[in-house]
């Protein structure tokens, strides 16, 4: 892969709307991917790009990362009103997406009050309620269709998901991960603030959802739970961890798309194996 940039030139980091899409510390993927890139002699600046700012089309790497209900819609309206990451994406920016931002970037999602709203129109998924909340560790075997077919991704992939939507795959996306343990995208039911004992607290009228799968769209690949969605130059996941943090091979794919082939970091940095090996292990994974 010939490279984007030089490496006598600033490699630029995106980090979108934190105000809104910043919930668990998923900025921190944007760190990541800069101090990996410093340590092989490569410049960087991470620019934050507000909830009142215009997109730029033109960084080399954008991040966007988790929010709440409400936050997810205010995301959702910028994005309508703005397309700098739309022409990004056309131009094959490399993009991740974590969490709410991979419901955003979707066709559309399913908020808390049971409203359908228009996302971004990015990636071809679509987000309903889950039966239940998906917390806690969540490990998968790396896809490695369509876009990254050749991506050379091999380890397994690890990170914490919290979320409570069932996000479906249509013919343009394919799955980022296959799951060996947790939820990954999960499966439509019965929203989370709607099961029995949360109306009260919530404010939320108890309403069953469908739990049947839209046509055109799937929850399972290779007879497996699936995880995330990769099409054109985006990753989204619900990985949170921060996930680069947890998988630096996924860290630095992301900037082998701008610079080019990368040599491996010797050593790696201090801890990081010891970090992912922990918590595979306690996700009840062998590596």
């Amino acid at each position: 892969m010939s490279p984007k940039i030089s490496t006598e030139s600033t490699l630029r980091i995106g980090v979108l709307m934190p105000e809104v899409l910043g919930t668990y510390g998923d900025g921190g993927n944007a760190v990541v991917l800069a101090h990996r890139a410093e340590l092989r002699g490569v410049p960087t600046q991470i620019i934050h790009v507000g909830i009142t700012e215009a997109i730029p089309a033109d960084l080399d790497i954008y991040t966007l990362g988790g929010g709440e209900d409400i936050a997810q819609t205010i995301a959702s309206r910028h994005l309508h009103g703005d397309r700098g990451l739309s022409r990004a994406i056309e131009a094959g920016a490399p993009v991740l997406a974590i969490c709410a931002a991979l419901q955003v970037l979707g066709s559309w999602y399913t908020d808390a009050q049971g409203n359908q709203v228009s996302g971004a129109d990015l990636l071809d998924v679509v987000t309903l309620p889950q039966g239940a909340r998906a917390i806690g560790e969540l490990v998968t075997r790396p896809a490695n269709l369509g876009p990254l077919s050749d991506s050379g991704l091999t380890q397994l992939l690890t990170g914490f998901e919290n979320h409570g939507g069932a996000t479906l795959l249509g013919a343009e996306a394919q799955p980022f991960g296959l799951v060996l343990s947790g939820t990954g995208n999960g499966l439509p039911g019965v929203p989370p603030a709607q099961l029995e004992g949360a109306a009260e607290e919530t404010g939320v009228s108890k309403q069953v959802f469908s739990k049947e799968i839209p046509q055109g769209y799937r929850a399972r690949q290779q007879g497996k739970a699936i995880e995330g969605a990769v099409q054109g130059s985006v990753i989204a996941t619900y990985m949170h961890g921060p996930v680069l943090a947890r998988n630096p091979q996924l860290a630095d794919y992301l900037l082998s798309r701008v610079l080019g082939e990368l040599e491996p970091l010797e050593p790696e940095i201090a801890g990081s194996d010891k970090l992912r090996s922990q918590r595979i292990r306690a996700a009840g994974v062998s590596e």
